[in-house]
Formats: C-alpha cells, structure tokens, sequence
C-alpha cells in the first residue's frame, strides 16, 4: 500500500516538472491569457432571446467590460429539426442546432485578434404536454447556448499573444 502510493506521488512530481517545463501556464494565472481577456472583452448587446442567453454566458466565462481593450462581435444562428418520429408522422423528438461565429476585435485599431465558429447542438421531447413541450425546448436552447459560451471562451483564452 505504501510502495503505491510512492509511486503515484513520484509519478505526480513528474507530470509537474514536466507540466512546468514546457511553459504551461494555467489561463488565469499571472500573465496567462485570462487576465488580458477577463473584465476586459464588451461582447456585442443581444438581439435575441437566444442570443440573449449567450451573451450571458458569455459574460459570466469572461466578464463584463464596459470599457475594455476588446470587443467580441457574435453571429448566432439555431435551427430546429425533427429527430424521431411515431409511425402516423408525428415528432416526439427535436434537435436544435447551433452556429456561433465570434471575432475579438481589438478596440484601439480594430484588428481582429482572433476569429471562428462554433457549432453544437442540444435536444428536447415532445411527448408531454404542451407546455411540457414548451418547457423542454426553451430549456433545450439555454443548454444550447451555454454550450456555445464554454466553447467560444474557451477558445477566446486559448488565443495566444493577446496583450501583444
């Protein structure tokens, strides 16, 4: 038992000089890409409900600047489709897919720092009631867009030379 836990505590020690000798720096440490993007990043006012929810998200992974050094223009495009259907033609099951395109512009020369899609999907039922019905997608859709907010900010921090 204790020749185990040796060697998984020499074996951690390892991951860590190795962790730290190839210039990995945690997103939120000093210097790493999230305190240039964090309270620092105004993302483009929604437009719509869905939008709405994505830019919320959006905020919440990288704050809410005002007045920042960048700006997060969005593009979000959703789609609902039938997915699974009884045999007298009637849909129990819907997906509702989702396309983000993002670019972080630079505010002081309005250089596009870094720019992409994202794209997922989420479902809901239809077997229930209607507002059961209803219920599942709206929340089928925030799902959708918080989703979009992890991959997008995901993205955003993984970006390289930002303060540059």
């Amino acid at each position: 038992m204790n020749m185990a836990r040796l060697n998984m505590t020499g074996v951690l020690a390892a991951l860590m000089l190795l962790t730290a000798a190839c210039g990995f720096t945690p997103v939120h440490a000093p210097g790493g890409a999230g305190q240039a993007l964090y309270d620092n990043v105004l993302v483009q006012a929604p437009n719509t409900k869905d939008s709405y929810f994505l830019v919320r998200h959006l905020e919440e992974r990288i704050g809410r600047g005002s007045g920042g050094e960048y700006r997060l223009d969005l593009t979000l495009e959703t789609e609902e489709e039938g997915q699974a259907l009884t045999l007298s033609n009637v849909i129990t099951r819907y997906s509702i897919v989702g396309v983000a395109t993002y670019a972080l512009v630079r505010v002081a020369d309005d250089v596009v720092v870094t720019k992409g899609t994202v794209e997922n999907f989420t479902g809901y039922s239809a077997t229930g009631s209607t507002v059961d019905t209803f219920a599942g997608e709206r929340d089928a859709r925030e799902r959708l867009m918080v989703i979009l907010a992890d991959q997008i900010s995901s993205r955003l921090y993984a970006t390289q030379g930002l303060g540059a």
